[in-house]
C-alpha cells in the first residue's frame, strides 16, 4: 500500500510539474507574440513616418517648378527679384556691425576727446544711413517685383488651366470628381506659385542674413548660436503640422465649395431669377448657402484656434530664449569682457537673428503648404488625356454615308448601357428622324456620331472608314449641329451665328447666308443695328430674344459650316409654334437636298417629314422605316403617333 501510495504521489507530483512547465511555456509564447507584435507595430509606425516624410520631401520638388514657372513668366522681373533678395539678405548683418562700430567710436571719442574719433563715429553713421537706405530700397523693390509678378503669374496660370480644359474630353466635364480637381486647381493655384517662389527667395535672404548673424555671434559664443536655432524649431514643427491639416480641409471641401458657387449663381444670375422668384426659392437657397458656410466656418474656427494657441505657447519659448541670451550678454558686459558696442550689436543680432531664423522656418513651412496646393495645379495640368490617333481626311468609299454597326455604349460609372447594338445606314441626301421617350438614348447617339464619346463596342463608319480613324478637326468640320440646350452667347447677333464656323466668325456675308437658311434673317433685319446688335442682358445695350428667335439663331449657326454634309438637329423647334415649325422644315428640306440630316424631335408632325424614322426605347433600336410603314406596323411608333394625334382632335 505504501508503494502504491508513493507511486501515486510521484505520478501526482510529476503531473503537477508537467502542468507548471506547460503553463510557463505558454506564458513565454504569449510574451514572445506580444513582443513580436510590438516590434511589428513599431516597424509599421516607423515605416509610415518615413513614408510621410518622403511624401513631404517630395512636395518640395514644386519649389523648382514654381521658380521655372515664374522665370518663364518674366525673366527680368525674376532676376530683379533675385538681386533684391541678395541685397536684403546681406545688409542687415552689415548694419548691425556698423552700429557696433558707431557706439564703440562714440565711447572712444567721449573718453579721448580726439577729433579723429569723432569723425570716425560720424563716418560710420553715414555708412549706416547709406546701408539702411539700400535695405529699404531693396525691400521696396521686392514688393514691387512681387506685385507685378503676381498679376502676370496669375494670368499665366489661369491660361494654363484654361488651355488644359480645352483638351479635356466631354467625359471629364461630366465627372464630378474631376470637376473637384479642376476647382481645387483654380481656387488658389494662381497665387500659390508666386507665394512659393517668394518664400524660396525669402529663405535665401534669411539664410544669407543668418550666415552674417552667425558669424558675428560666434565671436561671442557658439552656445548662443545653438540657442538661437533651437528656440524656433517647435513653432516650425507645429506650423507645418497645421498647414497639412488646413490642406486636407481644402481638399475635402471642393464639393461644398462648388455647391456654394452654384447656389450663388442660382440666386444672382438673371437667367435663373424668374423661376427663383416665382417659386419663392430665394430663402431656401440662401439658407442652404448659409448652412454650408457655417459648417465650413466651424471647421476653420477649430483649426484657427488650435493653430493660434499653439503658436502663442511655442512662441513663448523664443521669448524665453531671447531673455536668457539677453541676461547672458548683459552679465558679460558688466564683467567687462565685451564692450558697450558689442553689447548693443549682440542684442540686435540675437533679436534679429531669432526673428530671421523663425522667418526662415516659417518660409519652409509655408513652402510646404504652398507645395501642397501646387500639387493640385500640377495634378490637374498633368492629367492624362487620351490623344485621338486618327489622321484620315477621307474614307475609302466616298458617298457611302453613315453606318452604325452593332454600336453599344455605357457611360463611365454606370451599370446600365445607354445604347445596345444599334445598327442603321444613312445615305447621302437622306433625312432621318430619331424618336423615343426621354432617356431612350437619342442624344447619346448624337454624342457618338460627333465623336464626343467613343462606342464601348461596335463601330461607326463614315464613307466606309471608322470614325476613330478620322482626323478630329476634319470630321467635326463635316458636321453642323444644333443641340437642344444650345448656348446663348452674350455676343452680337453676327458672332452668335458665326460661332458655328470659328474660322469665318467675322465674315458678314456668311452670317447673312446662314441666317437666311435658318430663317433668322427677317427679324435680324428689323433690328436697328442688325448683325451688330448685342444679345443678352449681361452687357450694356444688350437685347433679349424670344425662345423661338434664339432657336432660329442656333439653327443658323448650324448652317455656318458650308462644307458640312451632315446636319444634326436636336429638338431644333421646341420653342416654336406649329406653323413656324412647318415652315422651318419645309425650308430645311429645300436648303439641305444634298446633305444628310438627323433630326431628333418629339413632334410627329415634324418627324413624318423625314425619309425614314428610327425608334429607340431603353437604348435599343426597336423599329425603323418610313412614317407610313411604322404606322401600318401598329407597334410602338404607331401608338405614340396616335396618342399625339388624339391631342389635336
Amino acid at each position: 500500500m505504501a508503494l502504491i501510495q508513493n507511486s501515486a504521489s510521484l505520478n501526482s507530483d510529476g503531473s503537477f510539474a508537467s502542468q507548471r512547465q506547460g503553463k510557463q511555456c505558454h506564458q513565454s509564447g504569449v510574451r514572445a507574440i506580444v513582443e513580436n507584435m510590438k516590434y511589428r507595430n513599431l516597424y509599421s509606425g516607423l515605416q509610415r513616418r518615413l513614408q510621410e516624410l518622403s511624401q513631404s520631401l517630395n512636395l518640395f520638388q514644386y519649389g523648382g517648378r514654381a521658380v521655372e514657372l515664374v522665370w518663364s513668366t518674366n525673366h527680368r522681373l525674376t532676376l530683379a527679384l533675385a538681386l533684391f533678395t541678395l541685397v536684403a539678405g546681406l545688409l542687415p548683418g552689415a548694419i548691425a556691425y556698423v552700429g557696433k562700430l558707431i557706439i564703440d567710436s562714440v565711447v572712444a571719442a567721449s573718453q579721448s576727446q580726439a577729433v579723429g574719433d569723432r569723425w570716425d563715429a560720424l563716418g560710420y553713421l553715414a555708412l549706416e544711413a547709406i546701408a539702411v537706405a539700400l535695405l529699404a530700397g531693396s525691400k521696396q523693390g521686392l514688393t514691387l517685383c512681387q506685385s507685378l509678378l503676381r498679376v502676370l503669374l496669375g494670368q499665366k496660370v489661369n491660361v494654363l488651366i484654361l488651355k488644359k480644359a480645352l483638351t479635356l474630353d466631354l467625359a471629364h466635364f461630366e465627372d464630378s470628381e474631376f470637376y473637384d480637381k479642376m476647382t481645387r486647381a483654380r481656387r488658389e493655384a494662381s497665387s500659390r506659385p508666386l507665394s512659393l517662389v517668394g518664400r524660396t527667395f525669402g529663405l535665401v535672404q534669411d539664410s544669407l542674413a543668418l550666415i552674417t548673424y552667425g558669424g558675428l555671434l560666434l565671436n561671442f559664443s557658439i552656445g548662443a548660436v545653438f540657442v538661437l536655432m533651437l528656440a524656433a524649431v517647435p513653432a516650425f514643427i507645429a506650423e507645418t503640422r497645421f498647414a497639412g491639416q488646413a490642406f486636407r480641409l481644402f481638399r475635402w471641401r471642393a464639393p461644398e465649395t462648388r455647391e456654394q458657387t452654384y447656389l450663388e449663381t442660382l440666386i444672382a444670375r438673371e437667367d435663373f431669377a424668374m423661376e427663383v422668384k416665382l417659386f419663392q426659392l430665394g430663402p431656401l437657397l440662401l439658407t442652404r448657402y448659409q448652412e454650408i458656410f457655417h459648417r465650413l466656418y466651424d471647421e476653420d474656427r477649430s483649426l484657427t484656434i488650435r493653430r493660434g494657441l499653439w503658436g502663442y505657447l511655442l512662441g513663448l519659448l523664443s521669448t524665453a530664449a531671447f531673455y536668457a541670451a539677453y541676461t547672458w550678454i548683459v552679465i558679460e558686459a558688466i564683467a567687462g569682457r565685451i564692450s558697450l558696442g558689442d553689447l548693443t550689436m549682440y542684442l540686435v543680432v540675437f533679436r534679429q537673428g531669432q526673428t530671421t531664423f523663425s522667418s526662415a522656418l516659417s518660409s519652409i513651412g509655408g513652402m510646404f503648404e504652398d507645395s501642397l496646393y501646387l500639387s493640385n495645379l500640377y495634378e490637374f495640368l498633368e492629367q492624362e488625356i487620351p490623344q485621338p490617333f486618327g489622321a484620315a481626311t477621307k474614307g475609302p468609299t466616298p458617298g457611302d454615308g453613315i453606318r452604325f454597326e452593332n454600336v453599344s455604349f455605357m457611360y463611365p460609372g454606370n451599370a446600365q448601357p445607354a445604347l445596345t447594338n444599334i445598327s442603321f445606314h444613312l445615305k447621302p441626301g437622306e433625312k432621318m428622324a430619331i424618336v423615343g421617350e426621354n432617356g431612350s438614348g437619342k442624344t447619346t447617339l448624337i454624342k457618338l456620331l460627333t465623336r464626343l464619346y467613343s462606342p464601348t463596342s461596335g463601330r461607326i463608319l463614315l464613307d466606309g472608314l471608322d470614325l476613330e480613324a478620322w482626323d478630329m478637326e476634319v470630321l467635326q468640320r463635316r458636321i453642323g449641329v444644333i443641340f437642344q440646350n444650345f448656348v446663348r452667347y452674350q455676343f452680337t447677333v453676327g458672332e452668335n451665328v458665326g460661332v458655328g464656323d470659328v474660322e469665318h466668325i467675322t465674315e458678314s456675308p456668311r452670317w447673312e447666308e446662314a441666317a437666311n437658311k435658318g430663317m433668322a434673317l427677317p427679324f435680324i433685319e428689323e433690328m436697328t443695328e442688325g448683325f451688330q446688335t448685342q444679345l443678352g442682358k449681361w452687357f450694356k445695350g444688350g437685347r433679349e430674344l424670344s425662345g423661338g428667335q434664339w432657336q432660329k439663331i442656333a439653327l443658323s449657326r448650324a448652317f455656318m459650316r458650308t462644307g458640312a454634309d451632315i446636319l444634326v438637329l436636336d429638338e431644333p423647334t421646341s420653342a416654336m409654334d406649329a406653323e413656324a415649325e412647318v415652315q422651318i422644315f419645309n425650308h430645311f428640306r429645300t436648303v439641305t437636298q444634298h446633305q444628310m440630316a438627323i433630326l431628333i424631335s418629339h413632334r410627329f408632325s415634324t418627324v413624318r417629314m423625314a425619309d425614314w424614322i428610327v425608334v429607340l426605347s431603353a437604348g435599343e433600336l426597336i423599329e425603323q422605316g418610313t412614317h407610313e410603314d411604322l404606322v401600318q406596323a401598329g407597334k410602338r411608333y404607331a401608338h405614340l403617333f396616335s396618342l399625339q394625334a388624339a391631342g389635336y382632335q
